[in-house]
């Protein structure tokens, strides 16, 4: 439905590009609107915009009465289908893990019909992947990250070739990954601030927590099994719960590794604000330099890059502007066309600033 920019509110989803000056959209489809946002499409003067009927939360958005327009556009709905389908199976898994907290087993048949439909080929060969940052909030986030981190790890798992039955495997043991966080105590679960040295410990003991819920599922292979449990491990010995190294960890493991620590720092959480994936795949790849497989994290890499070009962002600085050129060897410093005064930065050579936001 299209709804006038002074009355969209935190939460909606854009169901179609909103586009600006350019070709390209100042703000892509699927995207969850924040008060930020909406003061970016003010600020472009964009007077209404197609917003799915569905707030990030699930509940109906209801917007207030409005004059009528004559030249709004037919309703285009683009990939609303897969908006409702995430929000959905994010909400279905929460009832299953409320289920795990009370003792409940894993039903692995079910746990596999919320993933499997958001798991197609249109969707592993579409930008929507990347998305999925986009639609976690702070209160609904640990849900919306099982599944988030499910469909990157087959998105990751089918970029490294795998078979489409071992990419399977790699998305369940991805979505699975954090089950065992049923087991935690729900103050836990629930603080708003930084957890403490001692609550941090109690929060390490989850992969073991989520291998013992696991480890008799019978449609999971046992490599899959194996990964659910060294999910936070690192290459170089420094993760958890065994300190294990490179050659010691499950590929798989090494995929969900990579696929957790990305959506977990590009989305926002209670105590702890979003970071673009643009500053997020740069830290991985430097600032953690040796912790995570190489291959999984280029392959994310990649699919990023091919679906970044064209996009508009914002800067450290303030400023917005276009991604024009990507560079393989220097994936997260493009060449970037400022808005307000057309100049081209090579961030290469401007490395003081960073990509804080894509729209």
């Amino acid at each position: 439905m299209r709804v006038i920019t002074d009355y969209l509110i935190e939460g909606c989803i854009v169901s179609e590009d909103i586009l600006g000056r350019t070709e390209h959209p100042i703000i892509k489809k699927n995207t969850v609107l924040t008060n930020q946002l909406i003061d970016i499409l003010k600020l472009f003067l964009v007077r209404s915009v197609e917003v799915d009927k569905l707030l990030v939360n699930g509940t109906p958005f209801i917007p207030p009465d409005q004059p009528q327009m004559e030249q709004f556009s037919p309703v285009s709905i683009g990939n609303n289908d897969f908006t409702r389908l995430f929000l959905q199976a994010s909400e279905e898994y929460n009832k299953h893990f409320q289920m795990w907290q009370s003792g409940m087993p894993i039903d692995m048949a079910k746990i596999r019909l919320i993933l499997l439909p958001l798991l197609n080929e249109d969707v592993i060969n579409s930008s929507v992947i990347f998305s999925l940052h986009h639609f976690s909030t702070k209160e609904r986030y640990s849900y919306q990250h099982a599944v988030a981190v499910g469909l990157l790890c087959g998105y990751i798992a089918k970029k490294l070739q795998y078979s489409t039955g071992d990419a399977v495997q790699a998305a369940i043991a991805g979505i699975l990954a954090d089950c065992g966080m049923a087991k935690i105590n729900p103050r836990i679960l629930q603080k708003k601030t930084a957890l403490s040295p001692q609550e941090f410990e109690e929060v390490k003991n989850h992969p073991k927590y989520s291998y013992q819920m696991v480890h008799d599922l019978p449609l999971l292979k046992k490599g899959a099994k194996v990964a659910v449990l060294q999910h936070h491990e690192r290459l170089d010995g420094s993760g958890y719960p065994i300190s294990l190294k490179s050659n010691m960890i499950h590929p798989i493991a090494k995929i969900i590794a990579v696929a957790d620590t990305y959506h977990a720092m590009t989305s926002e959480r209670l105590y702890r604000k979003k970071q673009s994936p643009f500053k997020v795949l740069e830290m991985m790849q430097q600032d953690y330099f040796g912790k995570f497989d190489l291959a999984a994290l280029n392959a994310l890499s990649s699919g990023i890059i091919h679906f970044s070009i064209g996009s508009n962002i914002k800067l450290s600085n303030g400023k917005l502007g276009e991604v024009l050129f990507i560079s393989e060897k220097s994936p997260t410093r493009p060449l970037v066309k400022l808005f307000d005064s057309e100049e081209i930065l090579n961030l290469e050579e401007n490395i003081n600033l960073y990509i804080e936001e894509i729209y």
